[in-house]
């Protein structure tokens, strides 16, 4: 799958991809602010255990984010089950040197439109971190709602902080195509 916008693009990862990962992903700035399943430091065997999963999915739903000549960050879904079946959780991150520039909003809206076109879903949820301003705007910037707080849930970095859910319904979508 590739899907262009601008200078940039959603893609398929490939086996290429190892090194920028690293070159990216290995930034306390980039993974502060992430569940800690992302590692820092991010070393080539992280990226190579990351490029495996990606590269075998059975349904594409993990996606490089990347400009002409290399990788640049990531964004996927992750399908929930059971009584939450209809909803997925969209996660994701944008090298340090590419923040600010709107690439992560327009990652947002397009992931959004392939998960709903694509996946039998009514709900696509964010789960951000108190602090991650950023992510807060380029959620709103992509029409997705601020569902409430979870007070103190989350413990990073040696303490407790506050974790905020935003989401967007599939008909909620529809409207701000």
């Amino acid at each position: 799958m590739k899907i262009s916008f601008g200078d940039y693009c959603l893609r398929s990862y490939e086996s290429t991809d190892k090194n920028a990962i690293v070159k990216y992903a290995n930034n306390y700035n980039v993974s502060r602010l992430l569940r800690d399943l992302f590692p820092f430091p991010y070393t080539e065997k992280d990226a190579e255990f990351w490029l495996q999963q990606a590269l075998r999915q059975e349904v594409e739903s993990n996606f490089a984010i990347a400009n002409h000549e290399e990788l640049i960050g990531a964004i996927g879904l992750n399908a929930q089950d059971d009584v939450n079946r209809y909803s997925a959780e969209i996660g994701y991150w944008l090298a340090e040197p590419y923040w600010g520039k709107g690439i992560a909003t327009e990652a947002i809206r397009i992931l959004t439109e392939y998960a709903f076109n694509n996946f039998k879903l009514n709900r696509i949820f964010a789960n951000i971190y108190e602090g991650n301003i950023a992510s807060e705007k380029a959620l709103l910037k992509s029409g997705y709602k601020k569902e409430g707080t979870m007070r103190k849930a989350v413990f990073k970095e040696g303490k407790f902080i506050d974790q905020y859910i935003y989401a967007i319904l599939k008909e909620e979508f529809q409207e701000v195509k």
